[in-house]
């Protein structure tokens, strides 16, 4: 489900590629799209088993872990999804993603970390917020800002060189201005769908395990420990995918955050807690 500031997010990147567009040909528009969109299409299709790869991600058959095996097959089912593929990570850190193209094709990862910290119900939590990723079609909602933003820093690229190569004429304040705070714009746009969709993912995974405390607690002692040991081994590139950026991240501006500050997460999963009372 995609909400209303999602789409207003993603209606500014339209408003922003019709715009800057306006500088270019038909034929540069059309160059900036064909390039964005073969890259992101291999992202979306491939993306999971590149960056299951990537943590050396164990995929579990049906008989292994079983206590976990059945609390995502009953969350799965509570949430009118086919069962997804169970991945461990065998690292300290505790942390959790979801990937895959769509629902039939979904894996929930987890690292050993976060299934040795975490309480039963915590881990519940987990497992219900990341198949709410799943359940909001994130990884395609990720796709479609994703090649908007390409788009637009693609334009940003060719339009400043054809301002200093001489092609153009560099006296334009718009195309100088544009070639230069597009690019920026754009990506804090993705940025801000990306913590907006951890937001909707936290509300409806703490709806479908039926108590906002069981993610709420899980990420207090995740952020917790990530803020102590940080994971080492692991690529920048993947953070927007965890449920808490696994990175260090203590002195990143909240503009070039993937994630939403934890503390406001977890105000407002209390807070749906005391509306239910």
């Amino acid at each position: 489900m995609i909400d209303f500031k999602t789409m207003f997010f993603l209606a500014m990147l339209s408003g922003m590629i019709m715009f800057t567009g306006s500088f270019f040909g038909q034929s540069g528009l059309i160059i900036a799209l064909l390039v964005s969109l073969i890259v992101n299409s291999i992202s979306y299709f491939f993306s999971d088993k590149i960056v299951l790869s990537m943590y050396r991600a164990k995929i579990l058959n049906e008989t292994e872990m079983p206590e976990i095996q059945r609390t995502v097959m009953e969350l799965a089912k509570g949430m009118n999804l086919p069962k997804p593929r169970v991945a461990i990570i065998s690292i300290n850190t505790p942390n959790a993603f979801a990937t895959g193209r769509n629902p039939e094709n979904s894996v929930v990862a987890l690292t050993t970390g976060i299934i040795n910290l975490l309480s039963e119900n915590e881990l519940k939590g987990v497992i219900a917020h990341e198949l709410a990723h799943i359940k909001n079609r994130d990884t395609l909602v990720s796709v479609i800002a994703a090649v908007m933003a390409s788009v637009i820093t693609y334009m940003g690229f060719f339009l400043r060189y054809a301002l200093f190569s001489g092609r153009r004429d560099k006296n334009s304040a718009g195309a100088m201005l544009m070639a230069f705070i597009a690019p920026i714009s754009a990506t804090l746009i993705r940025l801000a769908i990306s913590r907006n969709r951890e937001f909707s993912a936290d509300k409806t995974g703490a709806t479908a395990c039926k108590n906002p405390e069981y993610l709420a607690s899980a990420l207090e002692k995740i952020h917790s420990n990530v803020q102590k040991f940080p994971m080492v081994n692991g690529n920048p590139a993947t953070s927007h995918l965890f449920i808490v950026n696994p990175f260090s991240a203590r002195n990143m501006l909240s503009l070039f955050s993937t994630h939403p500050p934890v503390e406001e997460r977890l105000k407002m999963l209390r807070n749906m807690e005391k509306q239910k009372h």
